[in-house]
């Protein structure tokens, strides 16, 4: 028996643009949300729109993206279709290189072939793991398949702008690709809208035949850099593959009222800490909770969240801010800030746009203020980040061009 859709991931991305967030770990492997990991959000998208059989696929510092992996996201032994599995990169062999590792997205999947072969599915969700967005693929299944579509390709608007750093596509009123270029240096706008130009996700369905053909042959291509975005897509345009387009923003997700706008790449320090500092805003456009849609994360059964102190200046309190189990405000002050597990912020200090991934102790009048700070760093008494980015960065900190300091993992002062 085949499955109906087989869902992989793509998790192998360095992120060097994320460093030193990225020094240690994969970039889909990197904490968001008080709780979560990056990759957690495509893996919902999967479990929530009942696709259950999973390939994540890694190669650069995959260490903590495994265990998280393992550890968290684990299904049941009775039911052979409903797993989710790491691949690792196992240097696939070819006559004319010899062992190589991946050398693009597309050599991704075709190095993993023999796992499509294996579950025989009707289709091929290929998805990045590095986005922060929810989505209802079955929606976009169900008109790939009325479509009667080769591949579908997600898509979103952006301004024209930021369309460079995207594949930019055209489509006719069917929505059918016209055009595709990847990462052009003048993207063309939407017909009628100047301003913004549609882009591509990166997330595709794909007949599986069409895959395989597409894929065997890209592999024959000595000249092709093996990218879905800058080899596969335009060949398939090139040779009549049925490609249809599909608008994110029609994306309906369960107990979400309005249209479904929220996709964020967080490739970079500032889209990382935009997007964190969006969670904190009073309504906020991505919802982390929406009973209709859950958002499993990692359950390591911490305390519930504690403040403590209420005489005179000494008091613990958190403002418009997201704090996860086993954090203590000890007589500090938190506003508009993401707290990470056992985080202590002790008396009279400020933490102000922050993110403190898991065991940041924040000492006595220490101040923060639009500040990243990895695990297991303890900012001692009195210490100011964030005010003086020269003495930020003598200290070695990364200071992004927004003015975002961020002090690396286990950071000694």
């Amino acid at each position: 028996m085949s499955l109906k859709v087989l869902g992989m991931i793509l998790a192998g991305g360095q992120g060097s643009r994320l460093y030193p967030l990225t020094a240690k770990r994969a970039k889909p492997a990197v904490p968001f949300g008080a709780r979560y990991r990056i990759i957690d959000f495509v893996l919902n998208n999967f479990i929530n729109s009942r696709i259950y059989a999973i390939y994540v696929l890694t190669q650069f510092k995959a260490q903590s993206l495994t265990e998280h992996i393992q550890r968290n996201w684990r299904f049941g032994a009775f039911l052979d279709d409903h797993f989710v599995l790491l691949v690792p990169a196992q240097m696939y062999r070819y006559e004319e290189l010899g062992a190589a590792w991946y050398r693009g997205t597309a050599d991704a999947i075709y190095q993993n072939l023999h796992l499509i072969s294996n579950n025989r599915p009707e289709t091929v969700a290929v998805f990045g793991g590095d986005h922060i967005f929810k989505m209802n693929v079955a929606h976009m299944l169900d008109y790939h398949l009325d479509n009667r579509a080769d591949i579908t390709i997600a898509a979103y608007s952006v301004p024209v702008a930021e369309a460079s750093r995207f594949g930019v596509l055209q489509v006719d009123d069917q929505w059918r690709l016209l055009d595709f270029e990847e990462k052009p240096k003048e993207p063309k706008p939407i017909p009628g809208r100047s301003d913004m130009a549609l882009v591509s996700m990166g997330n595709y369905l794909f007949r599986t035949e069409a895959l395989v053909e597409l894929l065997e042959h890209d592999a024959r291509d000595n000249n092709s850099s093996h990218d879905f975005g800058k080899d596969v897509i335009p060949r398939a345009l090139k040779e009549g593959y049925r490609i249809q387009v599909y608008d994110f923003k029609r994306n309906p997700i369960p107990g979400q009222s309005g249209p479904n706008n929220y996709w964020r790449d967080v490739g970079t320090l500032d889209a990382y800490f935009e997007a964190s500092m969006d969670l904190v805003a009073v309504t906020p456009e991505f919802d982390l909770y929406n009973e209709e849609w859950p958002l499993r994360a990692a359950n390591y059964n911490s305390p519930p969240a504690k403040f403590v102190h209420e005489a005179g200046n000494r008091i613990g309190q958190a403002f418009n801010s997201l704090l996860a189990g086993g954090v203590i405000i000890s007589g500090g002050t938190v506003r508009s800030s993401v707290l990470f597990r056992r985080v202590r912020v002790n008396s009279y200090a400020l933490v102000e746009r922050a993110v403190l991934f898991d065991h940041v102790e924040v000492g006595r009048y220490a101040k923060l203020k639009n500040v990243i700070v990895d695990k297991n760093v303890r900012i001692p008494p009195n210490t100011e980040i964030g005010f003086d980015l020269e003495a930020d960065r003598a200290r070695g900190f990364i200071v992004t061009p927004s003015g975002v300091v961020v002090v690396p993992k286990s950071y000694r002062f």
